[in-house]
């Protein structure tokens, strides 16, 4: 399998991370987006949003982070592994963590901090204030339960994970969610090679971030 990934995308790193857990091997291919690589015609060629990650499996050629999870382990995964089981009950709720993730909390992130950073806008309110209002929402979540979807570690969690790890990047106070916080450093121990793939990338999307205004926005997906 052939992933097309950037290490400062946290979307690229959920990958990555769920691949450890599933011992798979991908034959990683950088794209370096600081030189607009994947503005390049055979990049594009491959995804015509030129975004990272990308991955083709044979003749499957996907991008979007959450789906890339979901084909991992429906594919790869244990039967009715508990990364994603069958039960429409329990997936149904691990999808509405993942869309959770994409449309609330990881959107309101880049609303909030993506202007700031590339754009060299002022700081917004009224976008600090959704974006600790989905922080609650995720905050009861893991209240109710020790990981994002129920008792046990699921794709979600790996999506979430990035999504958070991007808010210590930049620095923003966790203390005020202890559920989210807990479960955070639970993740860092309890995922696979976690030091190695997350942390050293989050230091490079720090990095990317204090580029500021100019630096690309592609590594997100």
């Amino acid at each position: 399998m052939d992933f097309y990934y950037h290490p400062a995308s946290p979307y690229c790193r959920s990958v990555m991370l769920l691949a450890k857990a599933l011992k798979l091997q991908l034959n990683l291919r950088f794209v370096d987006l600081m030189t607009d690589e994947h503005l390049k015609p055979s990049f594009v060629a491959i995804n015509p949003f030129h975004c990272v990650p990308t991955l083709i499996d044979n003749d499957l050629n996907l991008w979007e982070s959450r789906a890339i999870l979901v084909y991992l382990v429906d594919k790869y995964g244990r039967t009715n592994s508990r990364l994603y089981p069958k039960d429409a009950r329990t997936r149904a709720i691990i999808n509405q963590r993942l869309f959770f993730d994409h449309g609330t909390l990881g959107s309101r992130f880049e609303d909030y901090y993506y202007p700031m950073y590339f754009e060299n806008a002022p700081a917004d309110a009224t976008k600090m204030e959704k974006l600790e209002e989905a922080l609650a929402t995720l905050n009861r979540y893991l209240t109710d339960n020790p990981y994002a979807a129920g008792p046990n570690i699921t794709v979600a969690d790996y999506s979430l994970v990035a999504t958070v790890s991007s808010l210590e990047a930049v620095q923003f106070d966790l203390t005020k969610y202890p559920a989210i916080q807990g479960w955070y450093e639970g993740c860092k121990g309890a995922m696979v090679d976690y030091q190695e793939i997350n942390e050293s990338g989050m230091l490079q999307y720090r990095a990317y971030f204090e580029s500021g205004p100019g630096a690309n926005a592609n590594a997100r997906d």
